[in-house]
């Protein structure tokens, strides 16, 4: 299983239009991706209301995991748009 560890730099953290991009990015991919705080659970990266719900604000490291091919590919789009401004 293949992850990132990313520093989320937009100003209304995860939610919103990121999160949105996030999921639907994740979506499209045919593999299992989860993210996760830090410290928590990981959750679907498929799921809106999943992503969230994890409430992450900006400045706070997620860990986004991912397994199966194009796993790689699909961890640096999603870590793109986690660290965009």
């Amino acid at each position: 299983m293949a992850e990132r560890k990313v520093t989320v730099q937009s100003e209304v953290g995860l939610h919103a239009r990121p999160a949105a991009t996030f999921v639907q990015t994740a979506a499209k991919a045919t593999v299992n991706v989860t993210v996760a705080r830090m410290s928590g659970e990981p959750v679907s990266a498929k799921s809106i209301l999943s992503v969230l719900a994890l409430d992450v604000r900006q400045g706070e490291t997620i860990v986004i995991s991912a397994d199966g091919e194009g796993a790689d590919e699909l961890l640096d789009a999603l870590a793109a748009i986690a660290s965009a401004p």
